[in-house]
């Protein structure tokens, strides 16, 4: 399998310079040359797979220059139970008694989000990529993050040979939990720097170092290559197709589903990695009636779904669901590559568009083909306190902020549309990674107030019964280890300080 660009040229990249790039050259995002498919009987036997033998059948299908052997042993490391507890991907049946409603648990992992199964297996896919390619400098991993990328991306790279890690976050923008997750974070290869501004304000500037070739060039001198975490990074979104696939999988094997039947998929979604991976996994075969792309009050997404218009120039919210707090969704771009024939000409006007302009209008048939497969809806944040609530009330389940995103969002396309296909709901963070708001859902309004991150998860913990994860356990209590706040201005010169002046 070989990757070329969403902004055109001859160059074809093979998997391991792909996710060592982690960007084409041009500034585009790298995509599958072409797309695997999978019969409806290879998709039926994965129900006596499980997980680990699932990642190895999708992956082994666009990481050709990775053996079979040493994929398998990647997976082993990244996806065993010291890691994922009960598993890495859990489908849980809201109610017994009633067959069309599931929820997809993605935070079972070391840091109780969703971006925890693409970031405990791209360390290893990143390293055997340096020695695959012959590469010798140390690679530096720079991400911007709305709060989870960035934990995930430092816990998994800690202390990674031949690799450093800069970690950029909007200095109000994520909550409390992830904010300490990130600030505490050991590792000596580990930087934390928090930006006076927004995700999209951290996000350009990443964009923006990995496009200055003249800075690569300085960093190229100090033996420092860089890379990224985002799901800018083909390496980041491949090992979310599967977890599409488990979901399938386990529907079938529970016999909730007959091979072939279609389910739909409600994703709350900002940056458009998480149902973009979806989407792949639909192209490739997958009975997937409708993604459902759920957004919170930054609804550019929502609205690009129902018009067409792409349009960041609106106000910014800061909402109670602060990973979905985004303007522009980097991962679009790969989506209209292939709904526009891959006519790399029309994503380069566009992104073109988009930064000089701040919008850009797709044409109408690449519309209809995103509304043949994408529903698009959003939830403010009474909307997502009650629908906390009443999802607790229902069924006993508590869940976080953005996958109420979801419920509230489907549950109206549900109403409207008389849609009864069963439905996979996406859960993307555990609810006590955002205690205070889910405290105020289920306790009532301004509950939180005053009240330590500590005493809201204990009584979380004892309302819900669940377990705290270890990794937000008493870390009001941990040493606080990057204390850097920069203007979004100062971001090229914090990395040169970082990776030529200090040597990582």
């Amino acid at each position: 399998m070989e990757y070329i660009s969403t902004r055109g040229g001859d160059a074809r990249f093979s998997a391991a310079m792909a996710i060592k790039q982690g960007i084409a050259p041009d500034g585009g995002l790298l995509v599958p040359a072409e797309i695997p498919a999978l019969s409806i009987e290879e998709i039926e036997a994965m129900a006596n797979m499980d997980y680990q033998a699932r990642a190895l059948q999708i992956l082994s299908l666009y990481l050709t220059d990775y053996n079979r052997s040493e994929l398998r042993e990647y997976i082993a490391e990244a996806y065993g139970e010291d890691r994922f507890a009960p598993e890495p991907a859990p489908l849980v049946q809201l109610n017994k008694y009633i067959d069309n409603e599931y929820i997809l648990e993605l935070w079972h992992g070391p840091t109780a989000a969703f971006k925890d199964i693409a970031l405990q297996l791209l360390p290893f896919l990143m390293t055997a990529a340096i020695r695959k390619t012959g590469e010798t400098a140390r690679v530096c991993i720079l991400t911007a993050t709305s709060g989870d990328t960035g934990k995930a991306a430092l816990e998994g790279f800690r202390d990674v040979d031949g690799t450093s890690v800069i970690v950029f976050y909007p200095s109000q923008g994520v909550s409390e939990a992830q904010r300490l997750q990130m600030v505490t974070q050991e590792g000596a290869n580990c930087h934390v720097i928090a930006v006076d501004g927004s995700f999209d304000d951290a996000q350009n500037g990443v964009k923006a170092i990995f496009n200055d070739q003249d800075l690569a060039e300085q960093l190229c001198a100090s033996g420092v290559l860089l890379s990224s975490a985002n799901s800018i990074n083909w390496g980041r979104l491949v090992p979310q197709i599967v977890y599409y696939f488990s979901a399938y999988a386990d529907l079938l094997k529970r016999q909730k589903i007959t091979a072939g039947e279609k389910i739909n998929m409600v994703v709350p979604t900002g940056n458009f990695g998480n149902i973009l991976a979806g989407w792949y996994a639909r192209r490739m075969g997958l009975p997937i009636n409708k993604l459902i792309c759920a957004s919170n009050k930054n609804k550019v997404l929502s609205d690009f779904i129902r018009n067409g218009h792409y349009d960041r120039r609106r106000e910014f919210y800061k909402t109670n669901s602060p990973s979905m707090d985004i303007l522009i969704s980097s991962n679009l771009e790969r989506l209209l590559f292939e709904l526009a024939s891959r006519d790399s000409m029309r994503i380069s006007n566009w992104m073109e568009e988009l930064l000089v302009s701040g919008h850009y209008q797709i044409d109408p048939a690449t519309l209809r083909s995103l509304q043949e497969v994408f529903v698009g809806g959003f939830a403010d944040e009474p909307g997502t306190l009650k629908t906390i609530r009443e999802v607790y009330d229902r069924c006993d389940h508590l869940i976080d902020t953005h996958t109420a995103v979801g419920f509230n969002v489907y549950s109206r396309y549900a109403a409207r549309s008389g849609d009864e296909t069963k439905t996979v709901f996406v859960s993307t963070a555990s609810p006590f990674k955002f205690s205070g708001a889910v405290s105020d859902a289920i306790y009532g309004s301004g509950y939180s107030r005053g009240r330590s991150e500590e005493r809201l998860l204990d009584e979380l913990a004892h309302e819900s019964s669940l377990e705290i994860p270890l990794t937000l356990k008493d870390l009001g209590k941990r040493d606080i280890r990057h204390k850097q706040l920069i203007k979004k201005d100062e971001m090229k010169k914090a990395v040169i300080d970082l990776m030529v002046k200090n040597e990582g």
